[in-house]
């Protein structure tokens, strides 16, 4: 299955018209997207993960480095009882590399722990902190919604 999503992630790229602005992103300087999910809407949650696709297919995956900070109610559409369709998303993501990072805050406000959150999620103190130093290091904020 990973195969055939490259092969047409390959294919797609190969006849994408987007050109990219100087300098171009290399595997030495890749593009940096950092987005925010501090809504745990289904729809948007859903929004936010079409727009990360749309990205992966322009972009070859060497020259793209993609970071989704939760925090507040963003933080439940990384739980284990969430919508599975939009989990199953999410991991699939997570297997193109891009990285999910939740707020241990919200996790404490909510007395929540790590074990009721898929796996291979990365963990902050503060999501709204590590969002701002992402984008002080020159990731571009998105907020697809």
């Amino acid at each position: 299955m990973k195969k055939i999503i490259l092969f047409v992630l390959l294919a797609t790229f190969t006849f994408a018209s987007s050109t990219f602005s100087d300098p171009q992103p290399t595997f030495e300087k890749p593009r940096r997207v950092v987005f925010q999910l501090f809504d745990s809407d289904v729809s948007k949650v859903n929004h936010n993960l079409s727009s990360i696709y749309n990205i992966l297919k322009e972009y070859p995956s060497e020259t793209l480095k993609i970071v989704v900070v939760t925090y507040g109610n963003g933080m439940r559409a990384l739980r284990k009882d969430y919508d599975k369709a939009t989990l199953n998303r999410i991991t699939s993501l997570m297997e193109y590399d891009v990285e999910f990072i939740g707020c241990r805050n919200t996790m404490e406000t909510m007395k929540w722990n790590e074990d009721e959150f898929i796996d291979d999620v990365s963990y902050v103190q503060a999501g709204i902190v590590e969002l701002i130093e992402r984008k002080v290091a020159g990731y571009v904020g998105i907020i697809a919604y």
